[in-house]
């Protein structure tokens, strides 16, 4: 079983950032795939980024590429979501998720690849 906790969102003005971090217990998260997506209110779950287990090798959703970024602190069991320039388009429910399973590169995009999901965190962007 593999447990995460997202922190790190909040309220932030239009162009502001944050750094949003899911801690994962149970499994060392750097064997395992790991993923954010968001959802924001009346829309589908969306993916934003990825990490292929092992690997420092990303994949981010293109529309967000230069803004997100995703990457893993091994020794704190920990990855991050690094957001800058952030738009009002962006407020949703961020949530990071994972797998014990071996998904395809094109799988890390389809949120019915993982099985393990923290709870949110709230990002708001707005004046």
């Amino acid at each position: 079983q593999v447990q995460l906790v997202e922190s790190g969102g909040g309220l932030v003005p239009p162009g502001g950032s944050l750094r949003l971090s899911c801690v994962a217990s149970g499994r060392t998260l750097s064997t395992l795939p790991l993923a954010w997506f968001r959802q924001a209110p009346g829309k589908e779950r969306e993916f934003v980024a990825a990490l292929k287990r092992g690997s420092s090798t990303t994949y981010s959703t293109d529309s967000l590429k230069g803004r997100f970024t995703v990457s893993r602190d091994n020794g704190k069991n920990t990855a991050y979501l690094q957001m800058n320039g952030l738009k009002p388009e962006d407020t949703a429910v961020y949530f990071c998720a994972s797998t014990s399973g071996s998904p395809i590169v094109s799988s890390l995009r389809d949120a019915a690849t993982y099985e393990y999901w923290g709870q949110g965190t709230q990002v708001t962007v707005s004046s």
